[in-house]
């Protein structure tokens, strides 16, 4: 199904952009809201005039009163079902829409830019996408169910009442401020509430995200304690901020029950006055019609009620929205749409005068200069926080420099589109990423047209095959986040992964972080042979996978310190000297 792009500007014009797909649905609603609305609105009518046909014992029209209760059966049934399809076409527009927003919400993730997802917590977008659109979607079935009923039910109450008697009517727009001004109170207190109910639920959802995904690190410290201390606070202030917004919406009952008995005791009242005043004129107000304007008097009230608990809903409802469409609403990354595709990559990468920061105000990366000859190796070393991933980073173009600029074969990369830069950079991450799938579907992820062949020598030269060849269902085995691999066993997978799309280029942050010395030196003849007539990035803290490296840069703050082969760095005595006695010597 086609995306349908939206810039929502506000959170109504978001709603409304959302709806407009579904127009002939609310069409339908709001015919069968009319048809509903109606059908109720003749019955009271029609029960009063069956009441003055019964004048008193032996003084029953019975084939008027037969006539009247088929008509009251018939638009009893009328009503049910113009009610009963008005529902189904309100749970389709607010399950479509609801599914709309996910989709635009979650294709919105892929077209971010990497800076909005590191600054913010994994959970709380999940929450937004998940909660936040259940909550909006109930506010708008509530919302669709009963607006146009209500609205249409208090209009058509007001021109029955003022044909039937003006005085009456006039009573009921006298009292009609009251629920207004209930309604008006109940909606200024709410929304605000709401919303700040729906941020802290998103934080504790962040914070329970986090810490289940982090259960063994909270373990090993021993940091249970303070994180219940942690969330008891959050769950503090969940607490409260509900409370208060449930409170004030709870209002909602009681207060319009009592506008309701207002309204009803003063219709009787007046209406009984009616019936006594008008006995024995020619338009005489009859006990029949007393009873019909009591009915339309209770029909009147409810929708007020039913508007009430509509606006609580809908204030959530918005609330939520609004997150939504300020995520949907975000910037998006740059669009490369026109740019030249990158082809026959030799691998030449030259960073020339680059400068880069995640925060203006705290420098990085400064006026670095790198060149990256076609088919040699270059490693990257230097102490924690130096720059090392972020250099990285920029090679892959997750993030664009302030500065300066990165070249692969001559062309800067931000005049390539980004698809074709990654598709010829191979990547073997610290951190592994394996989607729930089999082990077969993991590895032919960035090839999916090798043969099993060369899928089979892949895994063999990662030394991943014996493993794998002892799963219960070999490659069809399907694996995913549930523990069924060593942390080892998964990096293998994603090296395997990367020799079997043979790229150009290739980035290795701490591959072999994860796999044990033997396993290492076996992958590392593999990756060798592998790195052959490639270019490759080495990341690494275990200066003895980097001693063949062509050139190893030093980094240190953001900036490149020193350079050169293993050998010649040693000679000049100087940091990585320093790094690599400490490693071996000290």
């Amino acid at each position: 199904m086609k995306r349908i792009k939206r810039h929502p500007e506000g959170t109504f014009r978001g709603i409304l952009n959302y709806l407009k797909p579904y127009r002939g649905y609310i069409a339908c609603t709001v015919v069968c809201a009319a048809v509903y609305v109606a059908a109720t609105l003749v019955i009271p009518y029609l029960a009063g005039l069956a009441i003055d046909c019964m004048a008193g014992a032996g003084a029953v029209d019975w084939p008027r009163l037969n006539a009247l209760l088929v008509a009251i059966g018939v638009s009893i049934a009328l009503a049910a079902l113009s009610q009963w399809l008005m529902s189904l076409s309100n749970n389709h527009i607010a399950y479509r829409v609801l599914a709309d927003i996910r989709r635009d919400a979650f294709h919105k993730l892929g077209v971010l830019p990497l800076k909005y997802l590191d600054g913010r917590s994994y959970g709380k977008t999940a929450s937004v996408i998940i909660t936040d659109a259940e909550q909006f979607s109930d506010g708008l079935l509530l919302g669709f169910t009963q607006l146009f009923t209500g609205a249409a039910t208090i209009l058509g109450v007001l021109i029955i009442l003022f044909v039937l008697r003006w005085e009456i009517a006039l009573c009921v727009l006298v009292l009609t401020p009251l629920s207004l001004f209930l309604a008006k109170f109940i909606s200024s207190h709410t929304y605000s509430m709401f919303k700040k109910q729906a941020a802290t639920r998103a934080e504790q959802t962040g914070f329970i995200d986090e810490m289940i995904g982090n259960l063994k690190v909270v373990k090993a410290f021993s940091h249970e304690g303070e994180n219940e201390e942690q969330f008891a606070e959050i769950n503090e202030r969940l607490r409260a901020t509900s409370l208060r917004a449930i409170f004030y919406s709870s209002i909602t009952n009681p207060g319009t029950r009592l506008v309701n008995n207002i309204v009803y005791a003063v219709v009787a009242l007046v209406g009984a006055f009616l019936v006594i005043a008008t006995a024995g004129a020619a338009a005489p107000f009859t006990v029949g019609n007393l009873s019909s304007v009591l009915s339309y008097a209770t029909q009147y009230t409810k929708p007020f009620n039913e508007i009430t608990e509509v606006i609580t809903e809908f204030q959530n409802a918005l609330a939520c929205a609004a997150r939504l469409f300020a995520l949907i609403g975000e910037e998006e990354q740059p669009s490369d749409e026109g740019n030249t595709e990158l082809v026959n990559v030799r691998g030449e990468v030259k960073l020339s005068d680059v400068s880069f920061s995640y925060d203006p105000e705290k420098p990085l990366i400064e006026h670095l200069n790198v060149l990256a000859p076609a088919g040699k190796r270059v490693a990257i070393v230097g102490p924690t926080g130096c720059g090392k991933t972020t250099l990285i980073n920029l090679l892959m173009r997750f993030y664009d420099v302030d500065g300066g600029s990165i070249s692969v074969d001559g062309h800067d990369i931000r005049e390539v589109t980004r698809a074709s830069l990654r598709k010829h950079y191979g990547m073997v991450l610290q951190e592994t990423w394996l989607k729930k799938a089999t082990v077969r579907e993991n590895l032919l992820m960035g090839n999916p047209s090798a043969t099993e062949e060369e899928m089979i020598a892949a895994a063999r030269a990662a030394h991943a095959h014996g493993f794998i060849s002892r799963l219960p269902e070999g490659y069809d085995t399907v694996i995913g986040d549930e523990g069924a691999l060593s942390q080892g066993q998964r990096q293998l997978l994603c090296i395997a992964r990367i020799m079997l799309c043979r790229p150009p280029m290739l980035i290795l942050d701490e591959a072999t972080s994860s796999i044990d010395t033997r396993t290492e030196m076996r992958v590392q003849d593999a990756f060798s042979k592998l790195m052959e007539g490639r270019t490759c990035f080495v990341v690494a803290h275990r200066l003895s996978t980097i001693e063949n490296a062509d050139l190893i840069l030093v980094m240190k703050a953001g900036t490149i310190i020193e350079q050169g082969t293993h050998k010649e760095l040693l000679e000049k005595n100087g940091f990585y000297a320093e790094l690599y006695k400490a490693q071996f010597v000290g």
